[in-house]
């Protein structure tokens, strides 16, 4: 069982660890120094055993809000699976029917007509107008 050297709050420590768990075994102690740091900053020197124990609870106290959050996370995760399962099953909607006007050829040629007529006649009154 591989011994390892760690530091936490300026002090020292051989901690042993499963063959090949020394980089967690680091990692966990930088994230426990970290925080033993910040109680030295704000209290100054405490003895070993305190200093340790309020690091824990600060650590402590982090992971149980990311678990909190990480709950929340898999609540929301599960609602919108259920929404999306729903929607999924849900049967299609009915298609929409859009109405296109119709207008008859019929029309057309009248009111082409009517246009070449009203063209006709404001060319004429422009032309009494003007002269």
């Amino acid at each position: 069982m591989p011994e390892v050297e760690i530091l936490i709050g300026g002090r020292s420590f051989e901690v042993s660890c499963q063959v090949g768990e020394e980089h967690y075994l680091q990692s966990a102690a930088r994230m426990l120094d970290a925080e033993a740091s910040v109680l030295a900053d704000q209290i100054g020197r405490l003895p070993e055993a305190r200093m340790l124990l309020m690091a824990g609870l600060m650590l402590a106290d982090k992971t149980a809000g990311l678990e909190d959050r990480l709950r929340e996370a898999d609540d929301r995760i599960a609602a919108l699976n259920e929404e999306l399962r729903e929607l999924r099953e849900a049967p299609a909607p009915k298609p929409e029917t859009v109405e296109v006007p119709y207008i008859p050829e019929e029309l057309h040629e009248s009111m082409a007509e009517l246009t070449a007529r009203a063209e006709a006649i404001a060319g004429h009154i422009e032309e009494k107008t003007a002269g």
